[in-house]
């Protein structure tokens, strides 16, 4: 009986130590988030006063207005979350994304004859300057891309797409699934690709890779060009690549 006393014992005190070390550890914790509160508080109002000071360079400067946007986010601010906001009261962001979206969507139809609602960033951002005239604010290719995002929560149908070193905007209703995506990337190397390229870097059946490549093929898509020449067909992406394309 004595024995069992002293292991009763032990374990009562094992079990009150437990307890105050987690009430000591709920204690750390909530001084450690408080603590962190205060901090995102104080980053908060020293980014607003950094940005009532440079409001001028942000409006204007591409890099300038980068590497705001970049400050915003490491502490969870969206400057572009509301057209009324603080943000967008203080510095006109909001109203110069909602009207670069707008003109990205007219570059878009207006091109849309031509491309079948798929164009390259850097043909995007060449037309949209085009149509700015030169004294109008610059704009950059990470603005336009922060503006299609913001046109994406609408439902419009735009869409980013990677390929490989740069992007494709599409302006219409998704038609390209992963498998068209993954072929325009490895199109993107030489500015081509063929069947027998795509079968052998993805273990794809040739009926597959034919598939994807004659409905990537659309009339209003003149920067593509699909043909048949030794037995293998070839999808020819122009404006992709730089580099000659040897015929």
């Amino acid at each position: 009986m004595h024995r069992r006393g002293v292991g009763a014992g032990a374990i009562a005190k094992r079990k009150l130590a437990e307890a105050k070390y987690k009430e000591r550890g709920t204690v750390l914790a909530e001084d450690q988030l408080a603590q962190m509160s205060k901090q995102l508080d104080m980053f908060k109002t020293n980014l607003e006063e950094f940005a009532s000071k440079h409001k001028q360079e942000i409006r204007k400067n591409p890099q300038f207005r980068v590497q705001f946007q970049d400050m915003c986010a490491t502490i969870g601010v969206d400057p572009l979350a509301s057209g009324k906001g603080f943000w967008s009261e203080m510095l006109g962001v909001g109203d110069f994304y909602y009207e670069l979206g707008v003109q990205i969507i007219e570059v878009c139809l207006a091109l849309k004859h031509r491309n079948g609602g798929l164009i390259t960033l850097e043909e995007l951002h060449q037309q949209v300057l085009k149509g700015r005239g030169k004294f109008a604010q610059d704009v950059s290719q990470d603005d336009l891309l922060r503006a299609i995002k913001k046109l994406k929560v609408l439902g419009s149908g735009f869409g980013i797409i990677p390929v490989g070193g740069t992007y494709l905007i599409q302006s219409v209703p998704a038609e390209l699934n992963m498998d068209h995506t993954v072929v325009l990337q490895l199109a993107e190397k030489k500015g081509y690709v063929t069947v027998s390229e795509i079968e052998s870097s993805l273990k794809w059946e040739m009926e597959r890779a034919k598939h994807v490549l004659s409905s990537q093929q659309k009339p209003s898509r003149d920067w593509m060009k699909l043909s048949e020449r030794s037995l293998d067909f070839t999808l020819f992406i122009f404006g992709l690549s730089r580099r000659d394309i040897s015929r």
